[in-house]
């Protein structure tokens, strides 16, 4: 479906996995930008990519990385495509060097809405230090006891941030003003958060906090950064969230370690190899294809969402614009701030 009428002198972005949330944001940007945005429902991967011939531009949201083969990103650069705008802050699913080897500029939406993940990450962790999911498993049953799960109050606890960029010196202000002792840690320390948190190093971070929260980026420096080490230097009553991405955690090691109690529980938004399943709507009479999904699920002390902490009405419509803008931006010869260097 076209959002402008189609017209071969008008510069043109394929707008590629379109939610429908998103479709009124670009087809608004589309009218004020005298721009035609075309979009797709389908991702962009090799099979799909023909459909950007005549394109000028790419904007696009997916969890995988759309292909595995550098020919993908010559190929784009043969349909005249110069640029990608990513609709997210993560940009792992880009071969980066593949891609500026091609002459194509990445752009990427590095604040859509702190305060989106942020208040998630709020409403993950107060599910379990109030260990909501437990009683939850309890009603189910008919069994409305309470013994057994009594809370401690936001006060108690120590509240450990790894990356405490946008994101994660939202969620140090959220806590501070609930009256937790926050603590963090980061490559670069930002003293002007001097007041609401006190820095300290990762290990003294893992061992001290009663909730450890991440919110870092995804490169090789971060893969597996919280592994069977990192867990086993958490208290057994402490509590992981990730809102990241997936494969900062090793998914395993963290499904030993709650299954085994080293640590009292985990919130999930998101997973290691998670584009099987997040996003998508499947079959309810088969089975799940993420083992690693369909063992965290039965955890009790384990909540899990499909990566919908950027999923506000807010951060959306950041998001459709700021890459759209990119996009135009680009194609018609300027520069962004938010550029994605090559990998060195």
């Amino acid at each position: 479906m076209n959002t402008t009428e189609k017209d071969s002198t008008m510069t043109s972005i394929a707008f590629y996995h379109t939610l429908d949330e998103e479709r009124p944001f670009a087809e608004q940007w589309a009218t004020d930008h005298n721009v035609r945005v075309e979009c797709f429902p389908f991702e962009l991967h090799d099979d799909t990519l023909d459909a950007v011939q005549g394109f000028d531009g790419i904007s696009y949201k997916q969890r995988c990385a759309p292909s595995d083969d550098p020919d993908f990103y010559r190929r784009l650069r043969a349909y005249g495509i110069r640029q990608i705008a990513l609709r997210s802050a993560g940009y792992d699913t880009i071969n980066l060097n593949a891609a500026h080897a091609n002459g194509l500029r990445i752009t990427n939406v590095p604040s859509y809405s702190p305060t989106a993940v942020a208040e998630l990450t709020l409403t993950h962790i107060m599910q379990l230090i109030r260990h909501v999911p437990q009683f939850d498993s309890r009603m189910r049953r008919h069994d409305f006891s309470i013994q057994g799960l009594m809370s401690p109050e936001i006060s108690e606890l120590t509240i450990g941030i790894i990356g405490v960029g946008r994101i994660g010196s939202t969620v140090a202000r959220i806590f501070h003003s609930l009256g937790a002792t926050v603590i963090g840690n980061d490559i670069t320390e930002n003293h002007n958060l001097d007041t609401i948190l006190t820095w300290t190093s990762r290990d003294n971070l893992l061992a001290t906090a009663d909730v450890v929260t991440l919110h870092t980026w995804l490169d090789d420096t971060t893969r597996h950064l919280i592994d069977k080490h990192s867990l086993s230097l958490m208290k057994p009553t402490a509590y992981l969230a990730n809102l990241s991405r997936g494969a900062v955690v090793d998914t395993q090691a963290l499904i030993d370690a709650l299954q085994n109690h080293r640590i009292a529980g985990a919130a999930i938004d998101v997973l290691e190899n998670e584009a099987a399943v997040f996003g998508n709507r499947l079959s309810d009479d088969k089975p799940v294809p993420h083992n690693a999904y369909n063992t965290l699920r039965t955890l009790p002390n384990a909540i899990i969402t499909p990566h919908v902490a950027f999923f506000t009405d807010h951060a959306v419509r950041n998001m459709v614009q700021q890459s759209l803008n990119d996009a135009l931006t680009i194609i018609t010869g300027g520069t962004s701030p938010h550029e994605i260097q090559p990998e060195r």
